[in-house]
C-alpha cells in the first residue's frame, strides 16, 4: 500500500497561488537538498490538471535538463485528474478521468511506495476530505501575500492534525509535517 504525501510551498497566511512568483527567493542550498532527496524517495507522482499542464510544459524541454530533479519528474510514473484533458501525453503518465476518489484509493493500495502531490490545490481539497492523505509537507515561506488561491479554502469539515515534525531552512522557510490525527 501506497503512502500518499502532500508537499507544498506555502505563505504564511495559506497562499499557494502562482508560487514562481514570490518562492525562489527563499530557496536555500539546504532546502533545495531536502526537495530533492523528498523526492528521491517519492515513486509516483500526482497531479491536477492546472499544475500537471505546468510542468508537463516546463520538465520535458531543453531549458530544465541541466536542473537536478528533471530527469525524476520525467521518468517517474504520473497519474493526472482532469475531467478536460484527452490525452497525457507526458512520459509515462496516465490521465484519471472519472471516479477520482475510488481511482486514488486504488492507485494506494494496489501500488507499493509513496505517491507525491504538490500544487494541485482543488485535488488535495478533495483527498483531503476524503481522507486519503497520509501526510502533510509545508514548506511555510516568510511572507504574507494577502491574497491569492489559499489550500483549503472550501473545506466542509474540520480535518485534525498532528505535528511529527518541523525543520528550519537557512532562509527561514519552515517545513512543517502533519499526518491526520484523531479527531480531539
Amino acid at each position: 500500500m501506497s503512502k500518499l504525501i502532500v508537499s507544498e510551498f506555502i505563505a504564511l497566511d495559506g497562499v499557494i497561488e502562482a508560487p514562481e512568483t514570490w518562492h525562489f527567493p527563499y530557496i536555500s542550498e539546504d532546502m533545495a537538498a531536502h526537495i530533492e532527496a523528498a523526492l528521491k524517495t517519492t515513486d509516483i507522482m500526482l497531479y491536477g490538471r492546472v499544475t500537471y499542464e505546468i510542468f508537463a510544459g516546463f520538465w520535458p524541454t531543453d531549458e530544465a535538463k541541466g536542473e537536478s530533479i528533471a530527469e525524476k519528474l520525467n521518468s517517474a510514473p504520473k497519474y493526472v485528474v482532469s475531467t478536460t484533458l484527452a490525452s497525457a501525453d507526458w512520459q509515462n503518465s496516465t490521465l484519471i478521468k472519472t471516479n477520482v476518489i475510488d481511482a486514488i484509493a486504488r492507485l494506494k493500495r494496489e501500488t507499493p511506495g509513496t505517491i507525491g502531490i504538490t500544487g494541485s490545490a482543488t485535488l488535495i481539497r478533495a483527498l483531503t476530505q476524503a481522507g486519503l492523505i497520509d501526510e502533510f509537507q509545508f514548506l511555510v515561506h516568510p511572507i504574507v501575500l494577502g491574497q491569492g488561491l489559499r489550500l483549503f479554502d472550501g473545506l466542509t469539515a474540520a480535518v485534525p492534525l498532528k505535528l511529527v515534525e518541523t525543520k528550519t531552512f537557512t532562509s527561514g522557510v519552515v517545513l512543517l509535517t502533519y499526518q491526520p490525527a484523531s479527531p480531539a
